[in-house]
């Protein structure tokens, strides 16, 4: 019996135990909330139905817990139940019961933790979106692990997942990249507001090697600009899809002014009464729906501000079927959240079709000091820096595992280490343990199918099975809260019991000793193990990491 299926169960008895008294049933919530309690001692579940209904129906909440819990210990599957507090209700499942979690996890194999409550959602997800002005920050390489195991959170509940890159490849970003590009061909210093480092040089280079008379052409910095750009895109493109991360597709905002995207909105807005004249420029009226203050769409010298291209982009992503906006952004994008709610009410929309998510910074430390400066970019530490340092499973592991939320400090040197305080090292070794338990089960050829789980019986084995159970609401509540990083400390703590379990050779062994005979209860166990396996790999590559069988 998983977590779900007891909190149907606790539903159902509480409906039968209020018809049975003539008390209103239809105060239940929908859902039962069971969850694990921090003592196992105070057993395998709890639930705080009595607290949350009792009042509302004119009874003692222990009263109520009382009743639920005698009418629980007469229901098959459940061993014990007792009310704590003054009306907290524990549950012991029985131990036949519990095993059925195996079960479920066997029969759904690598669809385990997968659901359908996003079925039939298009969700349109952009995230790393760095200028192609220079190789991807620190920063930027948090949002391509977390962005690509959001997506693969929220397809896993079922939602359709559009991975989408915005590429910025209009603006006065463009132009400094490609006033030192031309400086880099000169062998001229780099200019003031301009990009360093040896990338800079590299691509000049290979400008060059394509047009030699680049620098003397009367279209010199369009030159540049065509070949340079691209070059730098293409590095980006091949630094992400080497981290694991790759998208569905690669917008290009200049096709927004190219087509004409950003003056057909900009009209449109002007048309409706959304935008008005002030100083010579054009002002979108957004503190109307929430913003701060108006935004500047065109400015006095006719030009588009940067929000006359959200305003299109966001259009443009509606009409491609998106019922659901997500941004992932920077932390110095504090204001976009409003501006774009703003800009889609302004549309006619629904401001609930645009969620932004803010990412807070990443720092390296290695021998105890801050890591600065990168080779290749000169100012910034880039993605292909945390690679070559750790590895790309460690990496992407280490930035996902916390919330975005807040800011993230990294030890490379406990990234490189096999140790077990090594998050990535912890789970993947679980994992591999487990490959090897397999492979040296093939000696005693021993097949677990239809062991007898029934013989599980010791608290460890318990809490690993009850730790299987919880794997489908983690992946659940990741996805609702676009919070990956649950998976990761999920994977944690179901390690964490597996590594305990196994340590236990004296109580616990999985395999025949010696000349050992192979019992009903090594088979038991190494079923158990098969199914930790499974819900292991399928938490891993949820994150996008790799489930190593050897390490």
């Amino acid at each position: 019996m998983n977590p779900a299926a007891l909190a149907d169960l606790v539903r159902a008895v509480a409906v039968e135990v209020l018809a049975d008294r003539g008390l209103d049933s239809t105060v239940l919530p929908e859902t039962v909330r069971v969850e694990r309690p921090r003592n196992p001692a105070h057993g395998d579940y709890a639930t705080n139905l009595a607290l949350q209904v009792g009042k509302r129906i004119g009874v003692a909440s222990r009263d109520l817990a009382e009743w639920l819990a005698d009418a629980l210990e007469h229901t098959d599957g459940i061993e014990e139940a007792q009310v704590a507090g003054p009306g907290f209700l524990n549950v012991r499942l029985a131990t036949a019961a519990q095993g059925g979690i195996v079960v479920d996890v066997e029969q759904a194999g690598a669809g385990y933790g997968h659901g359908t409550e996003l079925a039939g959602k298009n969700i349109n997800l952009e995230f790393v979106s760095a200028n192609p002005t220079g190789p991807i920050h620190i920063g930027g390489t948090r949002w391509a692990a977390v962005g690509d195991a959001l997506g693969r959170t929220l397809a896993a509940r079922g939602a359709a997942v559009a991975r989408e890159y915005y590429f910025n490849d209009a603006g006065a970003q463009i132009d400094r990249f490609v006033g030192s590009l031309v400086a880099a061909a000169r062998g001229e210093p780099t200019p003031e507001d301009g990009y360093a480092g040896a990338y800079v040089s590299d691509i000049a280079a290979e400008v060059l090697r394509q047009v030699p008379g680049a620098l003397s052409a009367d279209d010199r910095d369009e030159i540049f600009r065509r070949i340079g750009v691209g070059l730098m895109f293409d590095q980006i493109k091949t630094s992400l899809h080497d981290f694991g991360t790759d998208f569905d597709v690669f917008f290009h905002e200049d096709s927004l002014h190219a087509s004409g995207a950003v003056d057909r909105v900009v009209e449109r807005l002007k048309e409706s009464g959304h935008l008005y004249l002030n100083d010579g420029a054009w002002w979108l009226r957004s503190s109307d729906y929430g913003d701060d203050k108006d935004r500047v769409v065109i400015k006095s010298d006719g030009t588009p501000a940067y929000i006359a291209g959200d305003i299109a982009y966001f259009e443009d992503k509606r009409a491609r079927g998106a019922d659901l906006c997500i941004y992932m952004l920077g932390a110095d994008h504090h204001g976009y959240t409003a501006r774009v709610k703003a800009a889609a009410a302004a549309l006619g929309d629904d401001p609930d079709t645009v969620e932004v998510l803010l990412g807070q910074l990443v720092s390296l430390m290695r021998d105890g000091k801050p890591v600065r400066m990168s080779k290749r970019a000169g100012n910034v530490v880039t993605l292909e820096d945390l690679v070559d340092a750790v590895g790309v499973d460690a990496a992407r592991y280490a930035l996902i595992r916390s919330s975005v939320h807040a800011p993230l400090e990294i030890d490379l040197d406990l990234l490189a280490a096999r140790v077990r305080a090594n998050p990535v090292f912890y789970v993947q070794y679980a994992h591999a343990r487990i490959c090897r338990v397999v492979e040296n089960s093939m000696k005693f050829d021993m097949d677990p199918a239809g062991a007898d789980l029934g013989l599980l019986t010791h608290d460890r084995e318990g809490a690993v099975i009850r730790s299987l159970g919880e794997f489908p609401k983690v992946v659940t509540t990741a996805a609702e809260l676009r919070e990956p990083h649950r998976v990761a400390r999920y994977l944690e703590d179901l390690a964490g019991a597996l590594h305990k379990w196994y340590d236990d050779e004296e109580n616990l062994r999985i395999l025949p000793m010696g000349d050992e005979a192979v019992a009903p209860v090594h088979l038991a166990r190494l079923r158990l193990c098969l199914a930790v396996r499974q819900v292991l790999r399928n938490g891993l590559e949820t994150l996008g990491v790799s489930a190593p069988e050897r390490m």
